[in-house]
C-alpha cells in the first residue's frame, strides 16, 4: 500500500478529476489524502478519502466562496489581477503549510494538478515521488502551440510562432505575482530557479485528459507524458436519464459549468434560439439560477431547466451540445459522440473552443456577440450538417479508448514501480 496525497485547485470539475483517480488507486488498496482548505473537506464524495487541512489561518472556513465567485465572473483587468492573487495566495499556503503536514501524515508520493505548482516544488523539496495531472488542457509549453488560455488556431508557420511567442510574454507578465511565489518557494527549498506553471511538473509521469487527436499537434511532449481521456467514475454509477425527451425531434443540452451557471441572459438567448428552430432543450444551471429565473427560462424556450443533470446519460441521448467550452463537458460530449457549440468565457475555455473547431466536431461563436439568430444558425448548421456528428464520434471512439481513470491509476502504479506483476505491460500515450 502506497500513501498518496493529492494536492489540487479546490474547483469543482478539478476536485472531480481527481477524486476519480483517487478512487482507483482506493479500490487496489492505498491510502489517499486530500491536502487543502477546510472549505474543500465538504466537496470530496468518496466515502474511503481522508482530507487533512491546511490554511488555517489564511484560509479559514467560509473563505472559499469569494475565491470561487471571482474566479466565475473575474471582469476585466483588475478583476483578473484578483484572481492571479487569489493562485498565489494558494500556492502560497501550500508551500508554506503543506511540508510538516505531509512529513507528518507519512505520505510517500504525491498526485498534483498542473494548475497548482506548489505540488511539484513540494515534492522535488520532501524528495518524495510525484504524477502531474492536466485537468484542464497541458500547461506544458510548445513555439508552434497556442497557450491553453489562448483563443486562436493553430497555425504551424513562422507568424504563428511570434504571434505565441508575444502572447506567452504578454501570460507571463500579467502572471508576476504568481511567479514570485513560485521563484520563492523554489529558491527557499533549495531547488533550481523557476517561475512558471509548466516548470513545476513531473520529471516521472503526466497524464492529460486531452488525448493527441483532441489537442493540437505536438511534437515535444516528454515520453513519460499519456492523453488518457476523461477522468470519471464509471459510466454505471451514475444517475440515468430520467425525461420524456421526443424520439424524432432534435434534442439539445445546454450546460455552462459549475462556475458560469449564472449566466442568465446568455441561457436565455440559447432558450429562444432553440423555440425558434423546434429544438427540445434542457438547460442545467448547476446551482447558479433560482426557481422565477427557472421559469422564465421556460417560457422563453427551454423544455427543461434543472441545476444538476446526469451529464454523461443526458449526453447519450443529445444531438448537440451547448457549452462554455469547459474540458470537461467537451470531452464527455466527444465520448458520446455528440458535436458542440462552444461560448468560451474564460480560463482555458478558449483554448478548448479553438481544438473543437480545429477537430471539426463542432464551431464556437464569442457568447458577448452570441444573439439569438447567431445561436440558432450556429445550431443549425451543426445538426443539419453530417460531418460534424460524424466526426465526433469518430474522436469519441478515441477518447473512449484512452483508458480514463483506471489507466490512470495503472500508469500511476506502473510509475512508482508498485504495479502487480499480472498488470504490467507497455503503455502508448
Amino acid at each position: 500500500m502506497t500513501h498518496f496525497a493529492v494536492i489540487t485547485p479546490p474547483f469543482h470539475s478539478h476536485l472531480r478529476a481527481m477524486e476519480a483517480i483517487a478512487g482507483e488507486l482506493l479500490e487496489k488498496g492505498h491510502r489517499v489524502t486530500f491536502i487543502q482548505q477546510a472549505d474543500v473537506a465538504n466537496s470530496l464524495r468518496h466515502p474511503h478519502l481522508q482530507f487533512a487541512q491546511v490554511g488555517t489561518a489564511s484560509h479559514p472556513p467560509g473563505s472559499l466562496k469569494a475565491v470561487i465567485e471571482r474566479a466565475a465572473r473575474p471582469g476585466g483587468p483588475w478583476g483578473i489581477r484578483r484572481v492571479i492573487a487569489d493562485m498565489a495566495a494558494a500556492t502560497e499556503m501550500f508551500c508554506r503549510d503543506a511540508p510538516p503536514l505531509l512529513r507528518s501524515l507519512g505520505v510517500e508520493a504525491l498526485i498534483v494538478d498542473q494548475m497548482e505548482p506548489a505540488g511539484g516544488l513540494l515534492a522535488e523539496y520532501l524528495e518524495l515521488p510525484f504524477v502531474s495531472i492536466a485537468c484542464a488542457l497541458p500547461v506544458n509549453r510548445e513555439a508552434l502551440v497556442p497557450l491553453p488560455v489562448m483563443p486562436w488556431r493553430y497555425q504551424p508557420t513562422p507568424w504563428g510562432e511570434q504571434l505565441n511567442l508575444h502572447s506567452s510574454n504578454v501570460y507571463d507578465r500579467a502572471m508576476q505575482a504568481h511567479a514570485a511565489v513560485i521563484s520563492r518557494y523554489a529558491a527557499e527549498f533549495g531547488l533550481p530557479p523557476r517561475q512558471r506553471l509548466d516548470e513545476c511538473l513531473s520529471p516521472l509521469l503526466q497524464l492529460s485528459q486531452a488525448t493527441a487527436r483532441f489537442d493540437f499537434p505536438r511534437s515535444a511532449l516528454p515520453a513519460h507524458c499519456y492523453g488518457v481521456g476523461p477522468l470519471r467514475p464509471a459510466l454505471a454509477d451514475e444517475p440515468a436519464l430520467d425525461l420524456p425527451v421526443a424520439h424524432g425531434k432534435p434534442f439539445v443540452f445546454a450546460s455552462l459549468g459549475t462556475l458560469q451557471g449564472d449566466r442568465y441572459g446568455l441561457f436565455q438567448r440559447i432558450a429562444a434560439a432553440c423555440h425558434e428552430l423546434d429544438i427540445q432543450l434542457l438547460i442545467a444551471h448547476c446551482g447558479r439560477l433560482d426557481a422565477r429565473q427557472e421559469q422564465r427560462l421556460l417560457r422563453a424556450g427551454a423544455s427543461w431547466v434543472t441545476d444538476f443533470a446526469p451529464q454523461r446519460a443526458v449526453l447519450a441521448r443529445a444531438d448537440a451540445l451547448i457549452t462554455h467550452a469547459g474540458l470537461n463537458t467537451v470531452l464527455d460530449a466527444l465520448e458520446a459522440g455528440v458535436p458542440s457549440l462552444a461560448l468560451p468565457i474564460a480560463f482555458d475555455q478558449p483554448g478548448v473552443a479553438a481544438r473543437v473547431v480545429h477537430a471539426g466536431v463542432g464551431l464556437k461563436l464569442d457568447p458577448r456577440l452570441a444573439s439569438r439568430r447567431r445561436i440558432a444558425k450556429a445550431l443549425r448548421q451543426l445538426l443539419s450538417e453530417p460531418g460534424y456528428a460524424q466526426r465526433a464520434r469518430g474522436l469519441g471512439e478515441d477518447v473512449r479508448a484512452a483508458g480514463g481513470a483506471p489507466r490512470a491509476a495503472r500508469l500511476i502504479e506502473r510509475s512508482l514501480g508498485i504495479e502487480a506483476p499480472a498488470t504490467q505491460g507497455v503503455e502508448h500515450g
